[in-house]
C-alpha cells in the first residue's frame, strides 16, 4: 500500500499549506514538460499527484488516515481511483496553472532587452459526451494581438528604426550604487527611459502607435482527443498574441468543459448507468437493451437477478487520455415499480401476495456487514 505521506516528503500532521508546498515542489521537479517525456517521470509525476489529490481533500485525507486506501474504496474517497496521465495533469493545472503565469512556472521565455513574448490566451471549449467519446475536431475563434502590417510588428514608422538607448546603453535596466553603513548595495531597475526595451523609437508606426501589433480575430482547428474531461486543457504553442515589437508568440490554452449527460455518471473513463426492469425480468431472466454513449447494447439478466446488481460491461466506456485501452460501463438494473397497475395486473399481484407473503430470513449478509469487512472493521 501507498503511503502518501512518504512520497510527498511530509509527516503525518503536516498543514495544507505544507502539503501544498511539498507537491508543488516536486511537481516542478518531474513534471511530463520538463522531462522530455521521460516514462520514470511521468510515472512519478502521477503518483505524487494521486497522492496530493488525496491528503488535500479534509474528507479522503481522514478516510485514508483511518483505513489506509480501503477506506478511500469503500466511500471515504467519493470515487477514489488511480489517476492516470490526463487526470495528474488536469489537478495540477487546477491548482497552479494560473494561466497568467505559466511561463514563469515552467522557467518560460524571458531576458533582458529581447523582444518580449506575447501574452497567453486562455478559452474554454464545450464538448458534449459524444463528442468525448470519439473524440473531435473544433474549430475555435479568438481574438489576439496580431503583429502590424504596416511596420511589420517593429513598432517604427516605415523608413525609420529604432535606436539603442542611451540611458541603458540597450540593457533594458540601469544599475544604482549605494554605500551605507553595512557597506555597498547595488540595484537593479528597468530602464526608465526605455521602459526595460533597450531601444527607443523616436518615429512611432502611425497605425499600431509604436506597439508593433494590432487586435485581429483567428480562427484555429483543435483536434481534441477521445477520453478527455473537465479540467483538462490542451495548449497550443506559439499562436497565441504577438509580443511587443516583433516579440515572440504566446500560446493557447484550450480548457475543456464537458456537458453532463442525464444516461450516465462519469468516473474518469468509466461510466456509470441505470436501467429499470420488471419483477418478471429479475426472477426469470430477460435480455434488455442499455445505452452507450453512441448507441446501445444488449445485457443479458440471468435469472434470479437482485435489484440494485450491477453488470460490468468491458470496455464499453470512454478511451484513456495519452493512454491505450478503454475504460467499463457498469449497469445498474433496478426494481421499475409502476404507479398503476390495470385490474389484471392487480388480481395477478394479489394472487402473488399470496403464494410469497413475506421474504426469507436467511439472505446473507446486508451491506452495512459487507461495509464493515472492507474496512477492516
Amino acid at each position: 500500500m501507498a503511503d502518501f505521506y512518504a512520497i510527498l516528503g511530509v509527516e503525518k500532521t503536516a498543514a495544507d499549506d505544507d502539503i501544498k508546498k511539498a507537491y508543488r515542489k516536486l511537481a516542478m521537479t518531474w513534471h511530463p514538460d520538463r522531462n522530455g517525456g521521460s516514462k520514470e517521470a511521468e510515472e512519478k509525476f502521477k503518483s505524487i499527484t494521486e497522492a496530493y489529490d488525496v491528503l488535500r481533500d479534509p474528507q479522503k485525507r481522514a478516510a485514508y488516515d483511518r483505513y489506509g486506501e480501503a477506506g478511500l474504496r469503500a466511500g471515504g474517497g467519493a470515487g477514489y481511483h488511480h489517476v492516470d496521465l490526463s487526470e495528474a495533469l488536469g489537478i495540477f493545472m487546477r491548482d497552479f496553472g494560473g494561466f497568467s503565469g505559466l511561463d514563469d512556472l515552467f522557467g518560460g521565455r524571458q531576458g533582458g532587452s529581447s523582444p518580449r513574448t506575447g501574452a497567453d490566451v486562455k478559452i474554454t471549449l464545450q464538448l458534449t459526451l459524444a463528442e468525448v467519446a470519439s473524440g473531435v475536431e473544433k474549430e475555435i475563434k479568438l481574438k489576439v494581438l496580431d503583429a502590424c502590417d504596416r511596420c511589420a510588428g517593429s513598432g517604427a514608422e516605415p523608413g525609420s528604426r529604432a535606436q539603442q538607448c542611451p540611458t541603458c546603453a540597450g540593457q533594458g535596466e540601469v544599475r544604482r550604487a549605494q554605500r551605507s553603513f553595512f557597506g555597498q548595495f547595488v540595484t537593479v531597475a528597468p530602464c526608465p527611459t526605455c521602459k526595460g526595451e533597450g531601444q527607443i523609437i523616436e518615429s512611432p508606426c502611425r497605425k499600431c502607435r509604436g506597439e508593433g501589433r494590432l487586435r485581429g480575430d483567428q480562427t484555429l482547428k483543435v483536434q481534441v482527443p477521445a477520453g478527455v474531461a473537465t479540467g483538462q486543457y490542451m495548449t497550443l504553442r506559439g499562436v497565441g498574441n504577438a509580443g511587443a515589437r516583433n516579440g515572440e508568440r504566446g500560446d493557447v490554452h484550450v480548457v475543456f468543459d464537458v456537458a453532463d449527460d442525464e444516461r450516465f455518471e462519469r468516473d474518469g473513463e468509466d461510466l456509470y448507468t441505470e436501467v429499470l426492469v420488471t419483477y418478471p425480468q429479475l426472477v426469470l431472466g430477460a435480455t434488455v437493451e442499455v445505452p452507450t454513449v453512441a448507441s446501445t447494447v444488449a445485457l443479458s439478466i440471468p435469472p434470479a437477478t437482485q435489484s440494485g446488481q450491477v453488470f460490468h460491461l468491458r470496455g464499453r466506456g470512454l478511451a484513456r487520455v495519452n493512454a491505450g485501452g478503454t475504460g467499463d460501463l457498469h449497469v445498474r438494473v433496478q426494481l421499475w415499480t409502476p404507479e398503476r397497475v390495470s385490474e389484471e395486473e392487480e388480481q395477478l399481484l394479489l394472487r402473488l401476495a399470496e403464494v410469497q407473503r413475506s421474504v426469507p430470513t436467511d439472505r446473507g449478509k446486508g451491506f452495512w456487514a459487507k461495509m464493515k469487512e472492507a474496512l477492516g472493521a
